[in-house]
C-alpha cells in the first residue's frame, strides 16, 4: 500500500494542496485544475489497475442505508476540532471511531486536555487535503444482501488527491476489498454529501452527479451504480437556485426505508419552491421499497447569524437535515436555540428512542456552516461487517376486527434461528412474545398475527431476531425503548362522493421557474381535466396533462427548462370550469 500511495502522489503532486481547511465547495484556482487532474487519475495514476477495473464479483449487491448498524465512524482530525470533539463525545458509546490524522498525540492532548475519554478511539496516519470526510469516503455494501462487505470509491470532484485516497488508505488499513470507479467506462465524479441510499436499490441525488458527468449518459451513470453499488433505481432531481454545492444532504435525509426528512422555507423563501416542487415529483412519480407512498416530516430551516436567508448576499444555507446515524444516536446540527429546540422536538418525535444530540455549528467569526457544510458533510461510517437485516413497514391505524399481520424482511449470512414480535396495549406491564414464520425463503419474509384488540387501544410493538450464528439484533434498532405503535379504531364504511364535480387549482410553485415546476390540483369527484400551457396570444405551446383525476390531490408537473425563457399562462379546463395562472420561466 505505501508503495501504491507513494507512486500516487508522484504522478499527482503538481494538483496537491496541503492546506486543511480548503472549503467543501471549490478553493481559488481549483476548479481550473480538475480536467487536468481527472485526466490523470483516469488514465495515468500509476495504482494498481485491477482496484479500479474489476466489478464486484458479488450476487445481490446492496449498498447500506445510513440507519443499519456501523462497526465505525470514521472523521478527518483538521479545521473545527471543537466540533470533532462534540462528534466524539456522542458517538464512542455507540461505536468505534477512526481518526484520520497527522499526529495522533495532537489529537489525544486536545482530547484530554478538553476533558474527552480516550475510549473507542483509533487513529490512522495518513496525509489529507480537507475535512469534509463524507464527500471523499467509501461507501459500505455487501455481496447477497448480508455477506461480503466491501468499500466502492468514486472520484471526488475536488482536485484533492490526499483525500481521494483516504478510502483506499482505511480499507487496506481495516482489510476491507475496495473497488473503485475511475478507469472508463466505468469512471465516475461523485460526492457522498449528494447522494443517499434505502438499503434496497433506490438513491437520491441532484443532477449535479449528471452535470459532472457529461461524457455519460444518465442511463450510462444509471448502470454504473448498478455494476457497482446495487442500485436499480437512481432519483436525480433539479439543483437548486440558492445551494452553491447542490447537496441534497443540505435539504433533505431518509430517515427509513419510506420515511423523507424535508427541509422547509417559508412560504416563497430562498430555495423552498424548488424543494417543494422536487419533493411532490418525487411523491408523485416513485413509491418506497414497500410499494406505498413515501412519508413526508418537514423540519424548518432557520435564518443565518446575519438574520440572513441563503437567496440574500452572504447568506448561509443553515440546515437541520445534515445529521448523522450513529448506531443508536443520532448526531445534528444546531444554530439558534429559539429554532434549535423546535428541531429537537421534531427529531425525537420521528426518531424513537434514539439518543438525539445537538452540536453548535454557528460558532465563532468563521463557523463550519458557513462553508456550506455542517456534521453529515465532515463524517462517514463503515457497516458492520456481520449485519442482522430487518426491514419492516410499520402498521399505522387498524380496525378492531380481525387480528393485525406483521410482515418484515429478516436477514442473515448464517440463517436465522429465530423471529420474534414483541407487543404490549400497556408498555408498563411488559411485552408478549409472538413467533414469526419464514413465509418465503427467496425474500427473507417472516410474518405473524398480533391478536385483536379493543377498539381504542394502542398497540406497541417491536421485532427482534436472533442469527444462527448468535447474533440479535432489533427493529426499531432502539427497542424497547424505540417501539412502533398503532391504534385501533372503529371499522367504517366508505362515504359516499360529491354529485358536483369542482375544480380548485393552488398557486403553481416554484414561480419564476426554471426546472421541475408543480401545479396542485384539487377535486372533489373523479373527472376529465386538461391543463395546458399558452403564450402570451393564447395560443397553445403545450398539453401538460390530458385524463381522469380521482377525487382529491393531484399534482401535475412540467419541465420549465425544456421551454424558451418568457411569461405563460397555465390553463385548467373541465367539462364545467377554466382557470388560468400566470408563470415565468427564466
Amino acid at each position: 500500500m505505501k508503495k501504491i500511495f507513494t507512486l500516487f502522489l508522484a504522478i499527482c503532486s503538481s494538483f496537491i494542496s496541503f492546506s486543511q481547511d480548503l472549503p467543501k465547495g471549490f478553493a481559488d484556482g481549483e476548479k481550473e485544475k480538475m480536467p487536468a487532474y481527472l485526466e490523470q487519475v483516469k488514465k495515468n495514476d500509476g495504482l494498481n489497475k485491477s482496484l479500479f477495473t474489476t466489478v464486484p464479483p458479488y450476487t445481490k449487491l446492496r449498498n447500506a442505508a445510513e440507519w443499519e448498524e456501523i462497526q465505525t465512524l470514521v472523521i478527518t482530525w483538521t479545521s473545527f476540532t471543537a466540533i470533532h470533539r462534540e462528534i466524539i463525545k456522542a458517538a464512542q458509546l455507540e461505536t468505534k471511531i477512526t481518526i484520520i490524522c497527522s499526529d495522533s498525540n495532537v489529537v489525544k492532548n486536545n482530547l484530554i486536555t478538553n476533558l474527552v475519554p480516550l475510549t473507542n478511539l483509533k487513529y490512522i496516519i495518513a496525509p489529507f487535503n480537507s475535512i469534509w470526510m463524507r464527500d471523499y469516503f467509501g461507501n459500505s455494501v455487501y455481496g447477497k444482501y448480508v455477506d461480503s462487505l466491501i468499500l466502492v470509491d468514486w472520484i471526488y470532484n475536488r482536485p484533492r488527491p490526499l483525500d481521494d485516497v483516504i478510502p483506499t488508505v482505511v480499507a487496506n488499513n481495516m482489510n476491507i476489498p475496495i473497488y473503485e470507479t475511475k478507469v472508463a467506462p466505468n469512471d465516475i465524479i461523485h460526492t457522498g454529501g449528494n447522494y443517499m441510499s434505502d438499503g434496497f436499490g433506490t438513491a437520491f441525488s441532484s443532477q449535479l452527479t449528471d452535470n459532472e458527468n457529461p461524457t455519460h449518459t444518465a442511463a450510462a451513470i444509471d448502470t454504473i451504480m448498478k455494476k457497482y453499488m446495487g442500485i436499480n433505481r437512481y432519483i436525480r432531481f433539479p439543483v437548486l437556485p440558492y445551494d452553491g454545492i447542490h447537496h441534497i444532504d443540505m435539504h433533505m435525509k431518509l430517515l427509513d426505508e419510506e420515511t423523507l426528512l424535508v427541509g422547509q422555507y417559508p412560504l416563497g423563501v430562498a430555495d423552498g419552491p424548488q424543494i417543494e416542487a422536487n419533493l411532490q415529483y418525487i411523491l408523485t412519480n416513485y413509491n418506497s421499497v414497500f410499494g406505498t407512498p413515501y412519508k413526508v416530516i418537514r423540519i424548518p430551516m432557520p435564518k443565518d447569524k446575519n438574520n440572513k436567508w441563503p437567496n440574500q448576499s452572504g447568506g448561509w444555507y443553515c440546515t437541520y437535515t445534515n445529521g448523522v446515524f450513529v448506531n443508536k444516536t443520532y448526531i445534528f446540527p444546531t444554530y439558534y436555540q429559539q429554532y434549535d429546540t423546535t428541531a429537537y422536538r421534531i427529531l425525537t418525535q420521528s426518531l424513537p428512542g434514539y439518543k438525539v444530540i445537538g452540536i453548535d455549528c454557528d460558532n465563532g467569526t468563521s463557523p463550519i456552516i458557513s462553508q456550506s457544510g455542517a456534521i453529515h458533510c465532515i463524517t462517514h461510517c463503515v457497516n458492520t461487517a456481520d449485519p442482522l437485516l430487518i426491514s419492516h413497514q410499520p402498521r399505522s391505524l387498524s380496525c378492531d376486527t380481525g387480528s393485525y399481520l406483521i410482515n418484515a424482511k429478516i436477514m442473515h449470512r448464517s440463517g436465522i434461528s429465530s423471529a420474534k414480535v414483541h407487543w404490549t396495549t400497556d408498555t408498563l406491564l411488559g411485552y408478549t412474545q409472538t413467533n414469526m414464520t419464514l413465509v418465503n425463503p427467496t425474500t427473507g419474509m417472516y410474518s405473524c398475527n398480533i391478536p385483536a384488540q379493543t377498539a381504542g387501544d394502542t398497540v406497541y410493538y417491536y421485532i427482534g431476531a436472533t442469527a444462527v450464528n448468535g447474533k440479535t439484533m432489533t427493529r426499531p434498532m432502539t427497542a424497547p425503548l424505540g417501539r412502533y405503535r398503532f391504534k385501533i379504531q372503529a371499522c367504517s364504511s366508505p362515504t359516499s362522493l360529491k354529485e358536483n364535480a369542482l375544480i380548485t387549482t393552488k398557486p403553481i410553485y416554484p414561480n419564476p421557474a426554471s426546472f421541475i415546476t408543480c401545479i396542485p390540483l384539487s377535486s372533489t369527484s373523479t373527472q376529465n381535466v386538461k391543463v395546458s400551457m399558452l403564450n402570451i396570444l393564447g395560443q397553445t405551446v403545450d398539453i401538460i396533462y390530458d385524463g381522469e383525476i380521482n377525487a382529491g390531490e393531484k399534482n401535475v408537473f412540467l419541465h420549465a427548462e425544456n421551454y424558451a425563457k418568457g411569461v405563460y399562462f397555465i390553463e385548467v379546463k373541465t367539462a364545467t370550469e377554466r382557470s388560468v395562472q400566470k408563470l415565468l420561466i427564466r
